[in-house]
């Protein structure tokens, strides 16, 4: 298949790049570099560097007929999108359309699409949340990633495009930003790495489901064959506190670091863990790392790659 990937440059993005290439696929990348690093950019791949708002997309689309398009690029940070809604909404909602319009007018027969299930859902009524869950985003981040998934169904129902959307949980591994506010395993492992006390926001016992990087990229993968639109979580059933986390953290890393308490953020839920009984019946995926063994690999990377 020829596959556009959109946000091929940065965290997710150039893992499901990697994947793709690995399985023989062709594939293109859009990326403005804006999070992204040229280095994750795999070789095999061509690389347009480029915002998905931009109206040269269309020349993208125009020069290559795709089969497939998986949207990664996205404005990610929950707490940017609490204090610039109208920039996450650019981004999130304005540049998917863009995206959606063009491969409508040429020929594009299915979309993948990052949701997110750390957001979408809300405070949850039930753990761990299956699809069914009402709806109740609490960010404006979490709003655009509803927003998309709309209007996936918008265009498939008057377009005929096919669509996957993936509901990510806390995505981490390596080449995860540690420079943002968003993304706390790559935050606290480079500053355990470096001996700098990290700051845990709140009291640290709000929860999330963290997911593997290459279990999420097997999302992608076994989406290229779904016949039909469907939305599916992507997580690992596990709640794990905030305080657990850096401790397995501390731990894995040998150090003797503790973390502070820092003022609680503003549009940021308790609790959140979501089911993948559906992807696991329907799609044919489940998560194989462990968060131990995901958290060793991610240490062994910003060892190698991410300190100074």
């Amino acid at each position: 298949m020829k596959i556009l990937v959109t946000g091929g440059a940065g965290f997710i993005g150039s893992h499901i790049v990697d994947a793709y290439i690995d399985a023989g696929h062709d594939v293109v990348i859009i990326d403005d570099l804006s999070t992204g690093r040229i280095q994750n950019v795999n070789r095999g791949a061509e690389f347009i560097c480029a915002n998905i708002q931009d109206a040269e997309v269309e020349e993208v689309f125009q020069r290559h007929s795709f089969d497939v398009v998986n949207h990664q690029a996205a404005q990610m940070d929950v707490r940017r999108s609490v204090e610039d809604p109208i920039f996450d909404a650019r981004n999130n909602v304005i540049g998917f359309i863009n995206i959606l319009q063009n491969a409508v007018k040429y020929g594009v027969k299915k979309v993948i699409f990052s949701s997110s299930g750390g957001a979408i859902y809300g405070e949850q009524d039930y753990f761990p949340a299956d699809e069914e869950h009402k709806l109740q985003p609490y960010s404006p981040y979490g709003i655009t990633k509803l927003v998309g998934e709309k209007y996936l169904f918008f265009y498939a129902l008057n377009y005929g495009i096919k669509y996957t959307a993936l509901r990510y949980a806390n995505v981490y591994g390596p080449r995860q930003n540690p420079f943002g506010e968003a993304g706390v395993v790559a935050i606290f492992t480079k500053m355990i790495l470096e001996n700098h006390q990290p700051v845990i926001n709140g009291s640290g016992e709000q929860t999330r489901d963290f997911v593997y990087v290459k279990d999420v990229v097997k999302g992608s993968l076994l989406s290229l064959q779904q016949k039909e639109s469907n939305i599916f979580n992507i997580g690992t059933s596990r709640e794990t506190t905030v305080n657990t986390l850096y401790d397995s953290l501390r731990k894995a890393a040998n150090s003797q670091i503790e973390a502070k308490h820092g003022p609680a953020k503003d549009g940021e839920q308790f609790r959140s863990v979501i089911s993948y009984k559906k992807a696991e019946k329907e799609l044919g995926w489940k998560p194989s790392y462990t968060l131990e063994k995901g958290l060793e690999e991610t240490i062994d990377y910003f060892k190698k790659y991410e300190l100074q």
